[in-house]
């Protein structure tokens, strides 16, 4: 399951008799997977990267690997599966801790989209490697955590901000239960973060407050500058559609003139 399926489709999920769970297996940013390994201390819980193109799970986190790796990283690549990780610009290959695009061939990997020839021409190369579009960081063991889609990095002032880091923080405010962080436009920075959240049944929080719970706690241009309010998402299958929240963040700035976001100020 992926821990949006489990806050959205099933917020009773804590009420129910889970005794009976040996292994849970649930895909999302590591506040996520620590928060669902608290509601269920005694099961053994492991994520993976996956995706349809490597026919699922392309890395999958071990039974006897610590829990801090299980909650933080995908795991090792499958047996038989290769994995890279390159400057998307370049191709370099990138060292363990550098973000970069992951490509992978193997035994998993699908042979191309149906009927679509020239989109798949486009993501395998010349050897075989398949683009994912997927930003991940390797560990010096190998294992994958995935960081962000290389569309939904923001570039804030000249520095790149993943979409999903600024989400898993504000996943740790109680009163939040999902929330998609897109670009909005700005004339100084270029783009700053802009928060859609959607809140717990029963919680209340201020767009201030969950601006100040960031402050201080990330990066200051990682920080989001708006926060908007969503009981219902644009949905393509079981994803976001950001591309239709970017919109009207970019339409209600410009049709009240803002050009620049506020300023973020330090925490006392």
């Amino acid at each position: 399951m992926t821990s949006r399926a489990t806050a959205s489709v099933r917020p009773d999920f804590a009420g129910h008799d889970l005794s009976r769970l040996r292994i849970v297996m649930v895909v999302g940013v590591p506040e996520r997977l620590r928060a669902m390994a608290a509601r269920v201390p005694h099961a053994v819980h492991v994520s993976c990267v996956a995706m349809t193109e490597s026919a699922a799970f392309l890395t999958l986190n071990r039974l006897d690997d610590p829990p801090d790796k299980r909650a933080e990283t995908g795991g090792h690549p499958m047996p038989g599966m290769q994995c890279r990780v390159v400057d998307p610009d370049s191709g370099a290959d990138l060292p363990p801790g550098a973000p970069g695009e992951l490509l992978f061939r193997g035994p998993n990997a699908f042979d191309g989209y149906f009927r679509d020839p020239d989109l798949t021409a486009r993501v395998f190369d010349s050897e075989g490697w398949f683009h994912t579009g997927d930003v991940v960081v390797a560990d010096p063991d190998g294992r994958l955590t995935f960081v962000s889609r290389l569309k939904d990095m923001l570039k804030v002032g000249g520095e790149n901000v993943a979409a999903a880091e600024v989400e898993g923080h504000l996943l740790t405010h109680p009163a939040v239960a999902i929330v998609a962080v897109v670009a909005a436009p700005d004339a100084r920075y270029v783009e700053v973060p802009a928060a859609f959240v959607q809140l717990k049944p029963g919680h209340t929080v201020s767009e201030q407050e969950l601006i100040d719970h960031c402050v201080g706690r990330i990066a200051s241009y990682r920080v989001p500058r708006y926060v908007r309010w969503v009981t219902e998402w644009p949905m393509s299958g079981t994803k976001i559609k950001k591309v239709e929240l970017r919109k009207p963040i970019a339409g209600e700035l410009a049709a009240a003139g803002i050009t620049e976001a506020p300023r973020i100020s330090a925490r006392s």
